[in-house]
């Protein structure tokens, strides 16, 4: 996930757009790899300047009946899981971005490293063909962030999502979903993302105490296809629409709609001979 909060290169971005070469078949229970790409994002929900960057990464996946790490999760744990129903609790999170980077935000703290932490239910609603189906997607998650030498919990984010997925697209074994979904933070998560508190305040970058309420809604399409049994192409690309969010008065809000696209690349140079389905 974005997940959907923080757009400075989030790894989970990428890693989010993993998946097998066709649903139903058989998987190694685990796999080691590196995972690479590259992005251009803006620096948060509503900013005014976005840039590129790229990343390289370990990649970890283990598909056990119960934990898993896979492209639905950085880790967790499946705690129902039917053909059309799956609730389970995961981890997700994204790197950091420098504030002194962002001309709205500099002098101003840098916006840490954040991971996401709750459940979240699917349910498939609807099945239009053999490799194609409807979903509903209802996350709630706790948000924290990370210096690296310090936790502090940042707030609540809900994201209910509907999307459309086709496992097999055009038969190539690539996994094609559109998705639209609307985002809603606590106050304390809006603070961390728009509040200018005094000390921090400029001519041109006035008091702001935020609100909770909508963040903004978010139109996604991710393609992942299998290059051959070890290496597997990622696209994604996401609009963010805010227009009516509950912090448009704030002076770090600037962009009504913002645009994110990345492409990478998974190379999975060990899998376990043990098999599972998935």
């Amino acid at each position: 996930m974005l997940s959907a909060l923080r757009f400075a290169l989030p790894w989970w971005f990428f890693l989010c757009l993993v998946a097998p070469a066709q649903a139903g078949k058989e998987k190694p229970l685990f796999e080691l790899g590196l995972l690479g790409g590259v992005g251009y994002l803006p620096d948060y929900p509503a900013a005014g300047e976005s840039r590129g960057n790229g990343i390289v990464l370990p990649y970890l996946a283990y598909r056990g009946e119960f934990i898993r790490s896979d492209d639905k999760g950085f880790i967790r744990g499946r705690l129902i899981h039917s053909r059309d129903l799956e609730l389970d609790i995961s981890l997700s999170g994204s790197l950091k971005a420098d504030s002194d980077d962002n001309d709205d935000r500099r002098g101003m703290p840098d916006l840490d490293y954040l991971a996401e932490f709750g459940p979240r239910l699917q349910w498939t609603v609807a099945r239009a063909a053999r490799w194609a189906k409807i979903d509903l997607e209802l996350p709630l998650r706790a948000v924290f962030s990370t210096d690296l030498s310090d936790i502090d919990h940042q707030g609540f984010l809900a994201q209910p999502e509907i999307a459309y997925q086709h496992d097999n697209f055009l038969d190539t074994g690539a996994r094609v979903k559109l998705g639209l979904s609307a985002i809603f933070a606590d106050e304390d998560l809006q603070d961390y993302f728009y509040e200018v508190p005094v000390r921090f305040a400029t001519a041109r970058r006035r008091t702001y105490d935020a609100d909770g309420g909508y963040l903004g809604s978010r139109l996604q399409l991710s393609l992942r296809r299998p290059l051959n049994d070890r290496i597997r192409l990622l696209f994604g690309a996401n609009l963010h629409y805010h227009g009516g969010a509950a912090n448009e008065d704030s002076p770090l809000y600037r962009e009504d709609l913002t645009a994110a696209a990345g492409l990478g690349l998974i190379w999975s140079f060990y899998q376990s001979d043990r098999m599972v389905e998935e």
